[in-house]
C-alpha cells in the first residue's frame, strides 16, 4: 500500500519561496533539483516516519529531517505524513512554532 505525503499550505508556501530564492541565485535547474529532492525525501519519510528527529520542544508530535540547509517539519498521520513547514535551519524555530 502506498503511503502519502500531504503538504500544508504553509509548507507549500515555504517550498515555493525556497525555490524562488534558489532560482534567483543558481537558476531554474537548481530550483527544480531541490524540489525533486524534497519530494523524494518526503516519500521516504512517509514510509519511515520515525527517521526524523523528535521535536517535542517545538510542538507535540512533530519531527524534523534535514535536507541541505533546510529542515522538513512533519507529523505522522494514519496514511503517511503531513509536512507542516520547510524552513532554513538557521531560523528561530521556537518563534516559528509559537504562532
Amino acid at each position: 500500500m502506498s503511503r502519502i505525503c500531504r503538504f500544508t499550505v504553509p509548507a507549500s508556501r515555504d517550498i515555493e519561496s525556497i525555490m524562488d530564492y534558489i532560482a534567483d541565485r543558481s537558476g531554474f535547474d537548481a530550483a527544480e533539483s531541490f524540489l525533486k529532492r524534497i519530494n523524494a525525501k518526503c516519500q521516504t519519510l512517509s514510509k519511515f516516519p520515525n527517521m526524523g528527529r523528535q521535536r517535542d520542544e517545538l510542538m507535540e508530535n512533530v519531527r524534523s529531517f534535514p535536507i541541505d540547509d533546510y529542515l522538513i517539519f512533519y507529523s505522522s498521520i494514519e496514511a503517511g505524513i503531513q509536512v507542516l513547514r520547510v524552513v532554513s535551519g538557521y531560523r528561530d524555530l521556537e518563534n516559528l512554532f509559537s504562532d
